[in-house]
């Protein structure tokens, strides 16, 4: 009775203080013409470093404006002032939307969220409904009570008891990689894409060569091989960086023409992208594309944008043009460099509303 009363005034309290806002603690994208037209994306935000309330609301607006799909932009928001804080790591409303969604899209990073909230993610995955992850999905959850009933969703969870499936976490479990570690030097090198030759004609590749995705952002280490049917489709080619940039540089002076790093850290080199089979317990077989790429400067490059396009269609059944889809940038997009505390402050979700 307790516990049903604490989530009770819970609920009311957000109840109370959307009311107070004015407004919804969200975006959506309404789809339009357009292959994805009829379809429905959710991605959800929520990461203290790499800036996913910037990335997937350019991500969804590209989704939207140009291909037709509706797309509800989910945020890490502060209860009390409807604001974006993706320093909040126990709140993202609107995960209800999962129930007709097509396709999720998920970039978070260690939360700690509710059991009213994870029920709906948990759901979505019974369903075996499909899933991109995005950079820190590989470590999306870390729930901080053992009583929790989605405990088992946590980065590095031992797979014990009735959830032997769950080894990892959702990472390993769903995406093919827990948090491991960086590979390629912090803030330093960045990472070139090259395609894996043997997969190279892989629909979600259309469109792209050898370095056309370029991210600033680290390459992560991942255990070899994948799990399961994990087919790896990129490579990430550590870079070398040239100067370390102008003072507020948002790519830290790491540019796509940056020469390889020499020695071990491209021999052998990391997949920074696969596609992956999962099943939980009781549910239907899923697939999931995952890369470690993805922090909102990432999504400069067409190459990286293409690439999460593409797989959209992959994964709710579009055919990808041969030229691969279309992924020019919606509207204004500068994206924040990635780091600690340097979240945008002060902003709801409607400033990513499209104009």
């Amino acid at each position: 009775m307790k516990a049903m009363l604490v989530c009770l005034c819970g609920w009311l309290v957000l109840a109370v203080s959307a009311t107070a806002w004015g407004e919804d603690p969200w975006v959506v994208y309404e789809g339009g013409d357009g292959p994805g037209k009829g379809k429905h994306v959710v991605l959800i935000s929520g990461d203290e470093e790499y800036r996913s309330e910037e990335a997937l609301p350019q991500l969804g607006k590209i989704l939207s404006r140009t291909h037709g799909f509706k797309c509800t932009v989910l945020f890490a928001i502060d209860p009390a002032t409807g604001e974006i804080n993706p320093n909040n790591g126990a709140n993202i409303p609107g995960l209800e939307a999962l129930a007709t969604a097509d396709l999720m899209v998920i970039a978070t990073r260690f939360r700690n969220l509710p059991p009213e909230q994870m029920k709906h993610i948990d759901a979505y995955l019974v369903a075996g409904k499909p899933v991109i992850g995005m950079r820190t999905a590989t470590h999306a959850f870390n729930i901080g009570n053992k009583e929790h009933p989605y405990i088992h969703y946590s980065n590095g969870f031992g797979g014990g008891g009735d959830k032997p499936e769950w080894a990892g976490g959702f990472g390993r479990a769903i995406l093919g990689e827990k948090w491991v570690n960086h590979h390629g030097g912090h803030k330093t090198e960045a990472t070139r894409g090259l395609l894996v030759k043997e997969n190279a004609s892989h629909p979600i590749l259309r469109g792209i060569k050898d370095g056309d995705i370029f991210g600033p952002t680290d390459v992560y280490t991942v255990n070899l091989p994948l799990p399961g049917d994990s087919k790896p489709l990129v490579l990430g080619q550590v870079t070398k960086r040239k100067s370390s940039g102008e003072p507020g540089d948002p790519f830290f002076g790491m540019k796509p023409d940056d020469e390889p790093l020499e020695g071990k850290k491209n021999d052998p080199m990391m997949p920074v992208g696969w596609t992956k089979s999962f099943q939980v317990s009781g549910g239907k077989q899923g697939q999931a594309f995952n890369t470690t790429m993805g922090s909102s400067t990432d999504l400069a490059s067409a190459g990286v944008r293409r690439m999460l396009v593409n797989a959209a269609f992959v994964l709710t059944g579009l055919e990808v043009p041969a030229e691969g889809t279309k992924c020019d940038v919606v509207g204004e997009f500068k994206p924040t460099a990635y780091g600690f505390g340097g979240y945008t402050k002060g902003l709801k979700p409607s400033v990513h509303a499209l104009k």
